[in-house]
């Protein structure tokens, strides 16, 4: 495990970039396995960048998304699908044949999460996989349980996660109560990983992540079994965990 302190989030969110960036121009057809949510947007933006001054390639890239809410139309301002377009697709030149994201809009979750699956496994798994990581330790919407879930499911989400995405939401009672999510043995499946967290709501969950036992009561702490992670994290989020 390779661990990166840096002063703030801008300072993440370029190292971030720049480390995305070397796995595009390596490997031009590599499968970026994408992340959500604020935590991200900061390294996108360095990746737009760059691509829109033509020193990043994305035409070979394929990408699968971490989770999308269930029941959420793709038209939605709040959906995952849109985050991806207004922050990213659309401002690359990744072809729209080449991105995946969970279908959020069919109800019939087995297919959905069976489909998944069988997509990341016929891309031939995740090369470079991009992760934020929860208050709660959560990641991609994988929720503190007694188990580690091995393959795409839809989960129940927590409070606390319905609590911190409200912001994204008129009110807490817009948030979707429920959304699918690759697993933890699909996203421990992937090549690389690389997890980002920034700001002092993120402290505890870096400790128990990094310095606590490894349980499914924290998801994140079993990415200190896999054999290539790279975390970048402010000293904000690391404040408790420190160079440990």
């Amino acid at each position: 495990m390779k661990v990166y302190i840096v002063k703030d989030y801008h300072e993440m969110s370029k190292k971030a970039a720049s480390i995305i960036a070397v796995q595009a121009a390596m490997d031009p057809d590599s499968v970026l396995g994408l992340a959500t949510g604020s935590t991200p947007v900061g390294a996108y933006e360095y990746l737009r960048k760059w691509s829109e001054e033509g020193t990043l390639d994305f035409s070979g890239i394929r990408t699968v998304n971490l989770d999308e809410y269930k029941g959420i139309a793709k038209e939605s301002d709040q959906s995952y699908y849109h985050f991806m377009r207004e922050n990213l697709f659309d401002h690359i030149n990744v072809k729209e044949e080449n991105t995946y994201i969970p279908d959020g809009e069919k109800e019939d979750i087995d297919a959905v999460c069976r489909d998944y699956e069988a997509l990341i496994r016929k891309l031939g798994g995740v090369d470079l996989q991009l992760l934020g990581i929860g208050r709660n330790g959560h990641i991609g919407f994988n929720e503190p349980s007694e188990t580690f879930p091995g393959e795409c499911h839809c989960v129940d989400l927590a409070e606390s996660t319905i609590e911190a995405n409200k912001r994204f939401f008129e009110s807490a009672e817009d948030v979707p109560r429920q959304a699918y999510t690759m697993g933890i043995g699909t996203i421990m499946n992937a090549k690389k990983i690389l997890l980002l967290a920034s700001g002092e709501d993120k402290a505890e969950a870096m400790y128990q992540t990094m310095c606590g036992p490894i349980t499914p009561r924290v998801p994140a702490s079993v990415l200190r079994l896999h054999r290539d992670v790279t975390i970048i994290a402010d000293e904000a989020a690391m404040a408790k965990a420190g160079t440990r």
